[in-house]
């Protein structure tokens, strides 16, 4: 290694510790925070489309599946909540 060259940083799982936070959440609050961070990301995805955005950097690419994709994790959520609630 020459002086002018400095190590490269480490890699920082930033990532994993963020995947490991939401499921943690997940577990804790169970069916309320699906309903609540899939509505959160389809409200995103929403305004987001509106504003002209058709490509995302989600894995399914199209905001539209996206949305479809969020929307069924809502209704999943919902059907989970009734679920707990009711007797």
């Amino acid at each position: 290694m020459t002086p002018d060259q400095s190590p490269a940083a480490p890699f920082d799982p930033l990532r994993l510790c963020i995947f490991a936070t939401v499921a943690l959440l997940g577990w804790l609050a169970g069916p309320f925070a699906l309903v609540f961070f899939a509505g959160l990301g389809f409200v995103g995805y929403w305004k987001a489309r509106r504003a002209g955005l058709t490509r995302s950097r989600c894995l399914l690419r199209d905001t539209r599946l996206v949305l479809a994709y969020l929307g069924l994790l809502v209704v999943a959520g919902g059907v989970g909540i009734w679920w707990v609630v009711s007797p």
